[in-house]
């Protein structure tokens, strides 16, 4: 497998599901967070996600992304959303981690791990996983997602992406 195709993988283990997806990988440099959020953020608005849910959204993809850039040794971030009827996941996939993998920081444990408290607490759900072995970490939340205009304008909830 090419170690460069992030994405790829991501979206090859979800083959077959009825979701909306995007999916897009970037080098995992500093700079490259505000390119992922306006990616993101131009996908959202095309699928009509906005207010909270396009915040939190884009909230979570740099915090996940930042990580993936701090703590692993990569040279590429793979990013991937996934959105259906109330849900909408945003996945991250490094190209390598520390042996202890992510955790969130609880109390004075300074600056560092104030992120993954962050998607914890914005998130329905979160979790990571080894994407396979010599691959990388996954890190991947769940949202709530609540389709802006699309709703207003009388779209049928079956046109709705998340």
């Amino acid at each position: 497998m090419n170690r460069d195709a992030l994405a790829t993988e991501l979206l090859d283990s979800l083959a077959g599901t009825d979701l909306t997806r995007y999916a897009f990988e970037l080098p995992a440099r500093a700079e490259q967070v505000s390119r992922a959020r306006k990616m993101v953020s131009a996908r959202l608005e095309s699928w009509g996600v906005e207010g909270d849910a396009h915040d939190t959204a884009l909230l979570v993809l740099s915090e996940l992304f930042t990580n993936a850039i701090v703590h692993t040794g990569g040279h590429l971030v793979g990013c991937e959303l996934l959105a259906d009827a109330g849900r909408l996941r945003v996945t991250v996939q490094d190209q390598g981690a520390a042996t202890t993998g992510p955790r969130v920081c609880h109390g004075a444990e300074g600056e560092r791990g104030r992120g993954l408290l962050l998607v914890e607490a914005v998130s329905r759900a979160w979790g990571t996983y080894d994407a396979a072995p010599g691959v990388g970490r996954v890190v991947w939340a769940e949202l709530p997602c609540i389709p802006g205009a699309a709703s207003r304008e009388g779209a049928s909830a079956s046109e709705w992406p998340c």
